[in-house]
């Protein structure tokens, strides 16, 4: 299974939370990432978003279908995107585009075995795949990558 980590882009500081938008840099961020992203995305890969605007104007910059999870929203637990994206029984490919700190703290479990505070940054990605070496279960991380390093045009 591959679970790839999406931070929304950078977003307005307006209220309520919710309800904000992308910043202009958060746009060109979103649209970076997007380029980078679908030519990688595996074949059929499930995307889920949170409500929040900002998430979901990031997640249209994909130009692809996508499902809208509470389960994703803003004050969501690890426990939460776990159980949402099946980790790491689902198989095949999930994308989540959601939020600090929760995305941090699910990234930090998968490498560490223990939730902590890591930051990951507006717009970047972590790509995460479990696989099965010697009859032992791995977490790898694929790549970490903010979109300020892909070579893609703003």
């Amino acid at each position: 299974m591959d679970l790839i980590l999406w931070r929304h882009a950078e977003a307005l500081d307006t209220v309520p939370d919710a309800k904000r938008k992308l910043s202009s840099r958060g746009e060109r961020q979103a649209t970076k990432m997007a380029q980078w992203l679908r030519p990688r995305l595996p074949k059929h890969t499930r995307i889920l978003v949170s409500p929040a605007t900002r998430t979901q104007q990031t997640a249209q910059t994909l130009g692809l279908p996508f499902e809208t999870s509470a389960r994703l929203a803003t004050d969501a637990s690890v426990a939460d995107l776990i159980a949402a994206t099946e980790w790491p029984t689902a198989g095949g490919a999930i994308l989540v585009v959601g939020h600090q700190p929760t995305l941090g703290r699910l990234a930090a479990l998968l490498l560490s075995g223990q939730e902590a505070d890591w930051t990951v940054k507006k717009g970047s990605v972590w790509w995460f795949s479990n696989r099965v070496r010697d009859g032992e279960t791995q977490t790898v991380l694929r790549a970490c990558l903010g979109a300020d390093l892909t070579d893609a045009p703003a």
